[in-house]
């Protein structure tokens, strides 16, 4: 008996002995496995609505490289995340129960897992908005789309975004938890959008506690639809919409820019959006105060006009333009906008001065509505409308000599508030009432 025993235990030491290289060889591959980390939301950290969940992804051995990351929300399934060493995932949380949820993120390089990076959240929603404020804005920007694209807008139009963000807040009475920008990929890039991915939207210092995200088709969608919800629940909402992208069109057409007997689109970051879908999406929204600004090459076709405040025809309308709505749009059907780099889109940033500064006052259409600037102290109150906004820069563009080389713009307006009709729209939308 104790030689049997004495001859198990040599066994078992031999194979010990002889498998020892393996066993040492697994371990180093395991330190060698990829390490995930989740760099945003911080542990324990208050969420809501669009949580963009961010993290990094290093290795020390490039055989053992990342080839996808993959995220878990508590008992759900597991989903792959966009990017590998800089990765991101959009999280909805807006149908969810409020309380604490887990965020677990893994790494697999074809043979293996790494190890699981854990972080708990506290989501926490707005409630539902009274009716003393329900005043709602979408900023939505897919300025540097594609990646490889070398006609890139820069980040000029987030920052924009962030400065017309600021004027509604506290000029024009909108609350924080109502205001979305969804920009690019939800990404910051160095070199002004031309680099590589640094932090992600919601990981930068902000001014106001707004809701931040990527330009992607999904939340896009997810935000449009919310908003025409959420301004459904009130009957007195106002809402204001701006998105600035490349246009879809053909440069080489002067004449018409490919756009005769086609809808007008923009690019998102995914995907490209029609003014037909765009308003197919919006036609259930009844907000009577309505305010939609789409400044992007061969965009008049989202305000249903082409050039020269000339409708399109019955087959190509966008139905965008409603009652209670104010349609802009940044160039014609068939010219092609511009933007800086650093600053946003010309188009906006000029109607943006006539508003902010309030230069705009007394601004009236003038023939084809190419604005005028009137001397009647009948048409000055003080404070500027959308549409006294976009004569202010329809004629700056038109007469100011610095900006000759930008006159073929054309930018177009659909005036639909308070009524439809020429008779019945002669009043003014404000976006400073309150």
């Amino acid at each position: 008996m104790e030689y049997k025993l004495l001859a198990v235990l040599s066994s078992i030491t031999i194979l010990l002995t002889a498998f020892s290289g393996c066993l040492e060889e697994d371990t180093q591959n395991t330190a060698l496995l990829p390490v995930v980390l989740i760099e945003y939301p911080q542990n324990n950290q208050i969420v809501s609505q669009l949580v963009m969940i961010s993290g990094s992804a290093t290795v020390e051995n490039k055989n053992m490289e990342p080839l996808w990351i993959e995220l878990k929300i508590s008992d759900l399934q597991w989903e792959k995340a966009d990017g590998t060493y800089k990765w991101s995932y959009d999280w909805h949380t807006y149908e969810l129960t409020d309380g604490i949820y887990t965020i677990q993120a893994r790494a697999w390089n074809g043979q293996d897992y790494s190890k699981i990076h854990t972080k708990t959240v506290h989501l926490d929603n707005p409630e539902k908005i009274t009716s003393d404020n329900p005043k709602y804005a979408l900023f939505i920007a897919a300025a540097n789309f594609p990646e490889s694209n070398d006609t890139k807008l820069g980040n000029g139009g987030l920052y924009f975004a962030e400065e017309m963000t600021s004027y509604l807040i506290e000029k024009a009475g909108y609350s924080t938890e109502n205001i979305v920008i969804l920009f690019d990929d939800g990404w910051i890039r160095t070199d002004n959008g031309y680099g590589e991915r640094t932090m992600t939207l919601q990981q930068r210092t902000h001014t106001y506690d707004i809701t931040y995200g990527g330009a992607t088709k999904a939340n896009v969608h997810e935000a449009l639809n919310r908003l025409v919800n959420n301004a459904n629940q009130h009957q007195d909402s106002e809402v204001f919409l701006w998105i600035f992208n490349h246009g879809y069109g053909d440069a080489t057409n002067n004449l018409t820019g490919g756009k005769l007997f086609q809808q007008s689109q923009i690019f998102l970051w995914d995907d490209l959006i029609s003014d037909k879908t765009l308003g197919t999406v919006l036609q259930p929204l009844k907000s009577p105060k309505t305010t939609i600004i789409i400044d992007a090459c061969y965009a008049g076709g989202f305000a249903d006009k082409t050039i020269f405040n000339i409708p399109t025809s019955l087959l190509l309308r966008s139905g965008i333009p409603h009652p209670g709505r104010v349609i802009i749009t940044g160039a014609s059907k068939f010219r092609k906008g511009y933007a800086s780099t650093t600053y946003g889109p010309l188009f906006s940033l000029l109607w943006y001065k006539g508003i902010s500064t309030g230069k705009a006052d007394g601004y009236r259409p003038g023939i084809l509505n190419l604005g005028r600037p009137t001397q009647l102290n009948l048409f000055k109150d003080g404070k500027v409308s959308v549409e006294e906004a976009f004569y202010y820069a329809r004629h700056i563009l038109r007469t100011n000599p610095e900006l000759k080389d930008f006159r073929s713009m054309q930018p177009q307006i659909n005036d639909k508030y308070p009524h439809q009709g020429y008779l019945l729209n002669s009043r003014e939308l404000f976006l400073t009432e309150h």
